[in-house]
């Protein structure tokens, strides 16, 4: 049992170290790095968000990314995403474009509202599987996600090409690497 305790304290004490500095680059990303944001995440139809520890993770798609990088989520109000986020509004989202590229994984802080008019503007169709009653559905929200940093990885020159130099690789048992990765800095 001591063991466990021991982990356990470990775990407690790198989860602090973790939410202080998510808290410590909690600003505005640039704007070349919205750029890039910007690029990356328009090919991928959906992400993880991860709220809270410990770690509570589940797929959402963003139903807008604006000029500044925002992501925008609609999300119903008596979920359990919008409780943690109330209660901790550090999120992290992971997306994925295909198998060997467009890797994104994004830090910021949402905040939810139930504005009509974005909730108008970010409606689809489609969205009435979750909200039977339709963009007037009394439990949706909008989670709006303002970036403060992130990481990329991706492939230099696009996926065949990619995909080209991996199997040449795989044949003459070589690493042709065509990579390509940064940050997104606060």
């Amino acid at each position: 049992m001591k063991k466990r305790s021991t982990y356990f304290n470990l775990w407690i004490i790198l989860t602090v170290i973790t939410v202080t500095i998510n808290y410590a680059f909690a600003a505005a990303i640039t704007s070349q790095d919205t750029t890039v944001l910007l690029r990356k995440s328009k090919s991928v139809k959906s992400s993880y968000l991860k709220t809270g520890l410990p770690f509570s993770t589940r797929p959402m798609s963003p139903q807008k990314i604006d000029d500044n990088g925002d992501l925008w989520f609609l999300s119903a109000n008596d979920s359990h995403k919008n409780a943690e986020i109330a209660t901790d509004p550090m999120v992290q989202l992971l997306f994925q474009s295909s198998h060997h590229s467009g890797f994104l994984n994004v830090y910021g802080i949402a905040e939810i509202t139930e504005d009509k008019a974005i909730i108008d503007e970010l409606w689809d169709p489609l969205l009435k599987v979750w909200f039977t009653e339709g963009k007037d559905d009394p439990r949706i929200s909008v989670i709006k996600i303002s970036p403060t940093q992130g990481y990329y990885w991706d492939n230099k020159h696009g996926d065949a090409i990619a995909f080209v130099k991996m199997v040449a690789g795989a044949v003459i048992g070589k690493t042709l690497d065509d990579s390509i990765e940064g940050a997104l800095k606060a």
